[in-house]
């Protein structure tokens, strides 16, 4: 031990003798540590944010979206009649539940935007439509409050429960259970509040999804009978034809989310949903089927290759560092032949010098894994602040950078080590 201990402090002397040698040869592992965890911590990050916005959109769901055909337009001022189509409907939800036995619930949503107020208060929003399984299938809990019951949903009473940011905003720090809002000219009972949901505004846009917390939502049959049912045909529409849109919204509802009850269904279930809403609308196209979830695994395997790539540039990085590393002991071979036969001429073993320039490289890879560390979670951070990228660093992802740069020290630095305690004392003194 004693000797070992000796042969360590004689390769601490040899690096801080060469102060500057030591930190441009460390330079690569630092770049390269660096590398490895601000990437590792990119890909981290966004698998983090992946597995999040699974959530939002629930497991093994299938989505139908309403879309709205321009009308076709042909010479002169005549415009070509869309063929007709009764839109999406409940009647669809109906059919969907008793004909497809792969499906396991669906949740009809409708969309309205109202004025909400309260007192003083006023507040732009979105009345939402919808059935209890639509918190179950956005993975929704009810903080305060209850869910509708069946009364409520089945007589369209005027009850609603409202996200944290319209609590927030309508209601102050004031208990809301119980107490009114106005939405447009309907008055609303409060009976439930929605916990608040967090989520970043990019996995929302990706997913074409809402912020739940500042919605308003009331039993579908609440919002048809007393909001709006774009699919009656109502005699002042009859009467303002002519004032009427090119493109009217006459699709009852604005969007279904259908579970199935096995992944490996999907896109079975997907092309039977579509086969029969074709059908049903008379082949006008006044939808779009989307499975959520298989276009997160489609994201998640393109960002996994991209993690890879980014992967294999840091650890090119790294073996560019441990190659730097390896030449210069090498040249330090090569500068101190006459200390190495001097060293031997006094005793010292093929063992010790080895030991010696094992020592110095594994010193140099770990200053430059610590400066590494350090280099990469400043990285990291910036990257997080400056892109808006969430980034999340592990400790298995520094254990393994460190771990690295320690068997890099050790790999590259055995050949000049075992060249140098090889050299023939007598030959090394007579070195000039």
């Amino acid at each position: 031990m004693l000797r070992l201990f000796s042969n360590f402090n004689t390769a601490l002397e040899a690096v801080f003798t060469n102060r500057l040698r030591a930190l441009l040869t460390a330079l690569g592992i630092m770049f390269g540590v660096a590398a490895v965890i601000a990437m590792l911590a990119i890909g981290t990050g966004a698998r983090q944010e992946l597995l999040e916005q699974m959530k939002l959109i629930g497991s093994n769901n299938i989505v139908v979206k309403t879309v709205l055909e321009e009308e076709e337009k042909v010479s002169g001022e005549q415009a070509q009649k869309r063929a007709f189509s009764p839109g999406l409907s409940m009647d669809d939800v109906r059919a969907i539940e008793a004909q497809i036995p792969t499906v396991e619930t669906v949740s009809p949503e409708l969309v309205l935007q109202v004025k909400a107020i309260r007192k003083r208060r006023s507040e732009e929003a979105r009345c939402v439509g919808i059935r209890n399984a639509f918190f179950e299938l956005n993975n929704l809990k009810v903080e305060r409050g209850s869910a509708f019951h069946s009364l409520q949903m089945k007589d369209g009473l005027p009850v609603c429960i409202i996200g944290k940011s319209i609590q927030t905003k309508l209601f102050g720090g004031e208990n809301p259970i119980g107490k009114k809002i106005k939405c447009n000219d309907i008055w609303l009972t409060v009976v439930g509040v929605l916990g608040r949901r967090y989520t970043s505004q990019n996995g929302l846009e990706n997913l074409g999804i809402r912020d739940y917390n500042s919605d308003i939502y009331i039993p579908i049959k609440t919002a048809l009978l007393r909001f709006e049912n774009r699919s009656l045909l109502t005699s002042f529409m009859i009467q303002n034809e002519e004032q009427q849109e090119s493109n009217p919204n006459y699709n009852q509802l604005d969007r279904l989310v259908i579970r199935v009850k096995n992944t490996t269904q999907l896109e079975a279930t997907a092309d039977i949903i579509g086969r029969m809403l074709k059908r049903r609308h008379w082949r006008v196209a006044d939808y779009e089927i989307t499975i959520p979830e298989l276009l997160l695994k489609q994201q998640q395997r393109t960002q996994d290759i991209f993690n890879i790539v980014l992967g294999a540039i840091a650890g090119i990085s790294l073996l560019v560092g441990g190659i730097g590393i390896m030449n210069i002991m090498l040249a330090s071979v090569m500068e101190r032949i006459k200390e190495i036969g001097l060293r031997r001429s006094l005793g010292a073993t093929q063992t010790d010098v080895i030991q010696q320039f094992v020592f110095e490289a594994v010193f140099i890879s770990l200053i430059g894994g610590i400066v590494g560390i350090a280099l990469g979670l400043l990285l990291a951070e910036a990257v997080a602040r400056i892109a808006e990228i969430p980034t999340i660093v592990s400790l298995w992802s520094v254990g393994l950078a460190f771990g690295v740069s320690v068997a890099i020290g050790l790999l590259f630095g055995i050949f000049p080590a075992r060249r140098a305690a090889k050299l023939d004392p007598i030959t090394a003194l007579r070195n000039d």
